[in-house]
């Protein structure tokens, strides 16, 4: 064979080039198609409250949304619990498919539902039960993609491989982008909006979704989840991940900070450029359009880094400078009302967050063993973003009406602070021979279960 025909898997199976590009696209792409439906539900809910709830008052019908998409995010831990179990117990590529096909669903009844005048309150109930399905589907699509990711990916080049995990996370958010500045600048009238097109983003979802069913039912599985498949006794996975609490402890301080900086500086900067910083609104999309191409470029650079010197050196210096410099860049970026200087320093603050978003996924996954790895990222994952990403625009706000926004700079300060401890005290996990469980869990990983990287 000759060798530019394929490339050799770690575990020895000859894999063409064309199909790890499929696995790490097909791997990934639940990813994009989650940050597109949570950037478009909450962008559009403007145009279609008032298809989904009766009443004049339109602040009323905007929190009747927001609770529903409030109800969506409360199932991302039960979507992690139960995704997670099947993904360990059936295969990545069955978790990862029914994953995809569940957010299709979703996203498809949101486009299609006649509106409250027609069918009453089906329409809501309808609504709920679209933004339920969702819900369920992106809290088992975080650890699973992860999992698959790292253990498709050769053993040197994990974290490159895994850190597209976090580009097609920030693509998505990019495509909303650009879908709502399309639809709304370009190509339709604010009644049109109203009336009819803002369904059209959820048929692009949708039809996301029924791309990434095909590239995923067309996916090969992971080698060492074949490799267990057969050895695994049939033991409750709940017990086995029982007796990892360190590292179930680890995924969640991990998570903590990196999650919270996440948000800062994707989700809810667009809103402090404007109420705070002073920013026009055009120039501040802008300027999350800009970001966020930029971020993405970073990410498969850091996790090259990162099969190279570490998870832990990484993470620990998105640690110390995210401690450090978080206060001083927000209270530049509040302070100026030049969209180029706030520019800069939000890309300074991104350079630093992409220490924690590039590794993360690989450093997660490879601290469990194979049969409850997915499970064990999956679920301790979900709940630290239920609980601090998901209300960091929240904790933002009401430090802002408190009169006291400083106060939530320090927040975030103090978040990264604690995952820095964790990055201190964790183990390095690069070298981890991810196809064999360590010696005992919570355990260093024992010198003949590491392959050189």
């Amino acid at each position: 064979m000759r060798a530019a025909a394929a490339t050799i898997h770690p575990a020895g199976r000859p894999t063409a080039l064309a199909a790890r590009v499929r696995a790490v696209v097909g791997g990934s792409i639940g990813n994009l198609i989650e940050w597109y439906d949570w950037l478009v539900y909450s962008a559009f809910s403007l145009y279609f409250a008032k298809a989904f709830f009766p009443s004049d008052n339109e602040t009323a019908q905007l929190i009747n949304t927001a609770a529903v998409f409030a109800v969506g995010y409360l199932m991302r831990p039960l979507g992690a619990w139960a995704l997670g179990l099947y993904a360990d117990r059936r295969g990545r590529k069955a978790a990862l498919t029914l994953s995809v096909v569940m957010m299709c669903g979703g996203s498809l009844v949101i486009a299609v539902t006649p509106d409250y005048g027609t069918i009453g309150i089906a329409a809501p109930a309808l609504l709920i039960a679209a933004r339920l399905l969702q819900g369920l589907s992106v809290g088992g699509e975080y650890g699973t993609s992860a999992t698959y990711l790292t253990e498709m990916a050769p053993s040197r080049w994990r974290g490159f491989y895994a850190s597209f995990h976090e580009v097609t996370l920030l693509g998505g958010q990019l495509i909303a982008v650009i879908v709502l500045v399309v639809l709304q600048q370009v190509a339709l009238t604010p009644a049109e909006l109203d009336a009819w097109g803002w369904r059209i983003p959820f048929f692009i979802g949708a039809g996301f979704a029924v791309v990434a069913f095909y590239l995923r039912r067309t996916l090969a599985e992971t080698h060492a989840f074949d490799a267990k498949r057969h050895d695994q006794p049939r033991e409750n996975l709940l017990k086995v991940l029982a007796r990892h609490p360190r590292e179930i402890g680890i995924v969640a301080g991990l998570t903590l900070g990196g999650t919270v900086a996440v948000y800062t500086y994707t989700v809810y900067m667009q809103k402090f450029l404007v109420n705070t910083g002073g920013i026009s609104k055009s120039a501040s999309s802008l300027i999350s359009g800009a970001t966020l191409i930029f971020f993405m470029v970073l990410q498969p650079i850091v996790g090259a880094i990162s099969d190279r010197i570490g998870r832990r050196p990484v993470l620990i210096g998105f640690g110390v400078l995210g401690t450090l410099s978080t206060v001083p860049i927000m209270t530049a970026i509040s302070h100026t009302h030049d969209a180029w200087t706030a520019l800069v320093l939000i890309l300074g603050g991104l350079v630093i967050v992409s220490g924690y978003t590039a590794v993360n996924a690989a450093a997660k996954a490879e601290l469990f063993p194979t049969e409850v790895r997915a499970l064990g990222v999956n679920l301790p994952y979900a709940l630290t973003v239920a609980i601090f990403g998901g209300t960091t625009e929240y904790v933002g706000l009401w430090f802002k009406q408190a009169g006291i926004e400083s106060g939530f700079y320090w927040y975030v300060s103090a978040c990264i602070l604690v995952s820095l401890l964790v990055y201190v005290v964790m183990p390095e996990t690069r070298a981890r021979d991810i196809e064999r469980p360590a010696a005992e869990p919570g355990a260093e990983v024992p010198r003949d279960a590491i392959r050189e990287g």
